[in-house]
């Protein structure tokens, strides 16, 4: 079954205005090490991306952010998931997650933090929310598609749920 995501961002805007736009995030994958950023601000790593801008395509978001971010452009990119997060503390957000494997380019200096070349079997060490684990797990296996939504109590993931779309 495929299913598609349509969010209409000024009917958002409207119903949900304690939520923030749409993010999209990157995994660029480069043989066995994955592109990410140490923030500068907090001692956590994350995924280069960032927020959509006016009525851009999630695409359109992914290819602006990862240049921006890491100087790289990609070339060939796949959507993997839509991601919910849910806080008492910020509200609900909503993030269109991709996996990239070709780009071009090299990597330059991050403004928002080191950018790093983390290989994949340290992802688990490092200090990232609970749910960036999960849908990286999900990504490792290959999962296909997928919808996860992530609830959390200030910074603590106290549930979530996995929903899996076979591959065509």
């Amino acid at each position: 079954m495929k299913q598609l995501f349509c969010v209409d961002l000024k009917d958002y805007e409207e119903n949900w205005p304690h939520s923030k736009r749409p993010s999209v995030r990157g995994i660029i994958w480069k043989e066995n090490k994955l592109a990410m950023v140490h923030s500068k601000k907090y001692d956590y790593y994350k995924f280069p991306g960032g927020g959509i801008e006016g009525e851009e395509a999630h695409e359109a978001t992914l290819i602006r952010e990862v240049k921006e971010e890491t100087g790289l452009t990609l070339k060939k990119y796949a959507y993997r998931g839509f991601i919910t997060f849910v806080s008492n503390q910020w509200g609900t957000e909503y993030m269109h997650l991709f996996t990239a494997t070709e780009y071009e380019g090299e990597i330059k200096e991050c403004d928002e933090g080191n950018l790093e070349w983390v290989p994949k079997s340290r992802i688990q060490e490092l200090n990232l929310w609970e749910g960036d684990k999960i849908f990286f797990r999900l990504l490792a296996e290959d999962a296909g598609f997928f919808t996860l939504k992530l609830c959390y109590d200030e910074d603590r993931l106290i549930s979530y749920d996995i929903r899996r779309y076979e591959k065509e």
